[in-house]
């Protein structure tokens, strides 16, 4: 099954239990839109992070920017979630003492 066979915009983005909590996600992949809509904050295009992660198509960012810019609130929650377990990590790894 190519990507040439995708038409609706909706089967690029995809939710597994298995995977990541089940969180939306660029279909096939294991990257979620949240990783995406992160990486497009911090300023990067979508042409950048399809060019910085080769098995991703541009269709596929633009997908999953637009399911993060209609459901804002979800993909924010995520973000959080996903920075407080960052923090927690380092924390746990005792490198936030270094920092300082």
């Amino acid at each position: 099954m190519g990507m040439a066979s995708v038409t609706e915009i909706g089967t690029l983005i995809d939710r597994d239990p298995k995977v990541r909590g089940g969180r939306p996600k660029v279909a096939g992949t294991g990257l979620t839109v949240s990783r995406i809509a992160g990486w497009y904050k911090m300023g990067m295009t979508p042409e950048e992070i399809a060019l910085e992660y080769a098995h991703l198509t541009l269709a596929q960012v633009h997908a999953a920017l637009a399911y993060y810019h209609v459901n804002r609130d979800e993909i924010e929650a995520d973000l959080g979630q996903e920075q407080a377990a960052a923090l927690q990590w380092e924390r746990a790894s005792g490198t936030e003492a270094t920092r300082q």
